[in-house]
């Protein structure tokens, strides 16, 4: 079905007295079929009638653009008409006046019998016969409501838009007029988007409820498929078997949208030298390929760029050295795995939730499943052929190993196990092991195998103890891999340090993004105080053909390694969404039910957008749409426990609120 209307990555931003900017409107995207009825919920403020407005071509957003069946909208047109809350009938006029005025307007070149038709067609439809000659000061405010509707109706728009256009009215006018609008959509196939604040009000009405977020810098939060088969019947609505279901995880959403808004207050922090609170920083990071921009950032003076005056790089042994660094505060922040703050942020590991943020991701790809060449021999090639190994060898412990249990690889590897119908914790034996271990731990003959970044797989082809059985490109191209990561009450009380961090590194991304650099970056990777291995480890994937260790030949990998291009570095929420659920799935942490709540605390997609405009860069969060993975999998981010529901090999999956008030105790 081709799409009707299409909102594609809108922002909306007001000047505000002070120079300043205020972002109301971020990563609007929306595609809208003929005949649906969309409605638009979310708290006061949240930019609900700045949308309807931008759709109706009354505002411009300040980025993005509407498309209505092929034309994008530039201005005001008949073919979008708008109802709104206060009626705009012009008092001098009566109902059939009003009406007339639309019409002739419009349709001028018809007959006059015609439009004189026309008008009174859609006096009947709104059941005004017996007020058609009546003046607006003469109507109820219902009745004045049916002559707003029947004027845009009138001229036969292929888009109707209603601001919140029951608001003024009693109960029983406000239902009696629902009950109507739903009859002449129904009856008429109708496209409408409504704003309304009332829960019910949307659900009989609507095929689908947008949920916008709070502003400033309101997104779509989470978007209710409304299954009430059509015609609709108002008794019929309330009695389905979903409809307090969905009733309460709207209300659930609004609650919460609620309390994030009690939540965010303004904050005083001290101001140290360079407009910045703090300028020495310990930042931790573990010796792989795509801790790069840290040493990028160390190396050609980025940070003493932004401010940031003494800059000092930990190497760290693992990935669990890091997280209780920056838990201790030892760490001021710290390259980390995708999934680590999250993790933390929900208690993984039953340690107390301590809210980690992340507003910029480092690295995308980058990882490789990596079997031993004993494995090899024996003319395992596929996934299929490891499964059936696995079959043939009933009682033997096949262990296979990854870097942390929030890790991607760790994700990837159990996602990759299950897709080939091999249970990562019935079939085989996974083991965390720091990255820097992997290759002698697989020498040792400890593990068959193991998910790591590079250049571990790299040193393993080349030692010839190990092949490449797949890299992460076959199995989800394009996912994050590392993120900066900091405690949100650090976050809190050094916003501006920050951000200047997030600046750093973001230029930093996008100099290893420019293979022109790729030489000097891996001498620079190669020294003993970062990654310190030779060179030859560090080139594969990075710079030349990756070595597989198989008989096929070296193939040249470009985006292997990706640090800034293709919308690398916002951490958005979708991926965030997908890890939690995997999170729950292999049962490190269940999935919270608060989830868009968890998401805004630790995707701080403002400091990403905060960063790139100030470099003068694309500040665009990718479509928050569905994940494609290589196996034929979809990841619905606006059904994440009925995508949970689906999985057919998981552990016994546990949804709890994850409470916010613990989280903000933990930080504190």
């Amino acid at each position: 079905m081709s799409v009707f209307v299409e909102i594609d990555h809108v922002d909306q931003i007001f000047p505000l007295p002070n120079g300043g900017q205020y972002i109301a409107l971020k990563n609007i995207s929306l595609e809208v079929q003929k005949g649906e009825f969309i409605s638009l919920l979310g708290h006061s403020g949240c930019g609900k009638s700045t949308l309807l407005n931008i759709v109706a071509g009354l505002a411009k957003p300040a980025s993005g653009g509407v498309v209505l069946e092929g034309r994008e909208v530039k201005d005001p047109g008949p073919d979008r008409m708008v109802v709104f809350q206060n009626y705009s009938l012009l008092p001098w006029l009566t109902v059939r006046e009003n009406i007339a005025l639309a019409v002739n307007r419009v349709m001028k070149d018809l007959p006059k019998s015609e439009r004189q038709q026309i008008v009174q067609h859609h006096i009947d439809l709104v059941k005004l016969q017996h007020a058609a000659d009546k003046r607006p000061g003469q109507l109820s405010g219902g009745m004045k409501q049916r002559v707003a509707i029947a004027r845009a109706l009138s001229i036969r728009p292929k888009l109707l838009l209603l601001d919140e256009p029951f608001g003024a009215l009693d109960a029983l006018t406000r239902s009696g007029l629902q009950d109507q609008l739903m009859q002449i959509a129904q009856e008429n196939q109708l496209t409408c988007i409504m704003v309304t604040h009332d829960v019910d009000e949307a659900l009989l009405l609507s095929d689908r409820i947008v949920l916008l977020t709070n502003g400033p810098e309101s997104y779509i939060g989470q978007i209710i498929e409304v299954p009430f088969p059509r015609p609709r019947e108002r008794m019929e609505v309330i009695g389905h078997p979903s409809y307090y279901a969905l009733r309460s995880e709207i209300v659930y959403f609004l609650n919460l949208q609620k309390k994030a808004k009690q939540r965010k207050t303004k904050q005083t922090v001290a101001i140290a030298r360079n407009g910045l609170e703090k300028v020495n920083l310990e930042i931790g990071f573990v010796p792989l390929t795509d801790c790069a921009p840290l040493v990028v950032a160390k190396e050609l003076g980025l940070f003493q760029k932004y401010g940031l005056e003494d800059i000092t790089l930990s190497r760290e042994p693992s990935w669990k050295a890091i997280a209780e660094g920056v838990a201790t505060q030892r760490l001021d922040a710290a390259q980390m795995v995708a999934g680590m703050p999250l993790a933390m942020t929900l208690g993984a590991g039953g340690k107390p939730p301590l809210p980690i943020v992340t507003g910029l991701v480092m690295s995308r790809n980058g990882n490789a499943i990596t079997l031993s060449k004993r494995l090899y021999r024996q003319g395992i090639r596929t996934l299929a052929d490891f499964k059936d190994s696995i079959a043939r060898t009933p009682d033997k412990v096949h262990t296979l190993a990854a870097v942390h249990p929030a890790s991607m690889h760790n994700l990837m590897l159990r996602h990759w196990l299950a897709s080939g119908g091999i249970d990562p914790d019935q079939d085989v034996n996974i083991v965390m092991i720091p990255p820097a271990q992997m290759v002698s731990t697989l020498k040792a003959g400890t593990i068959e195998g193991y998910c790591a970044g590079e250049p571990w797989n790299s040193r393993a082809v080349q030692e010839g103890l190990g092949f490449v059985i797949a890299t992460d490109l076959d199995i989800w191209p394009g996912h994050l891999e590392k993120v900066l990561g900091v405690r949100e009450d650090w976050a809190n009380q050094y916003p501006a340090t920050h951000l200047a961090l997030v600046k750093a590194l973001l230029e930093a991304c996008e100099y290893c993004d420019d293979r022109r650099n790729r030489e000097g970056l891996i001498e620079l990777l190669a020294r003993p105080d970062y990654v310190g291995v030779a060179p030859e480890h560090l080139r594969p994937g990075l710079l030349t053909p990756y070595d597989y260790g198989t008989d096929a030949e070296p193939e040249q990998l470009l985006r292997y390694n990706q640090f800034y291009v293709d919308k690398t570095n916002c951490p958005y929420r979708v991926e965030g969404l997908w890890i939690m659920t995997q999170l729950a799935r292999w049962g490190i942490t269940p999935f919270p039910r608060n989830w868009i709540d968890i998401l805004d605390r630790t995707r701080r997609v403002d400091v990403f957008g905060a960063a790139a405009r100030e470099l003068g860069l694309l500040d665009i969060e990718p479509h928050r749409g569905p994940i494609h993975f290589s196996d034929g999998s979809v990841f619905n981010p606006d059904d994440p426990i009925g995508y949970l529901s689906n999985l057919e090999i998981k552990h016994n999956v546990r949804i709890e609120e994850v409470t916010i008030d613990a989280l903000a105790t933990a930080a504190t």
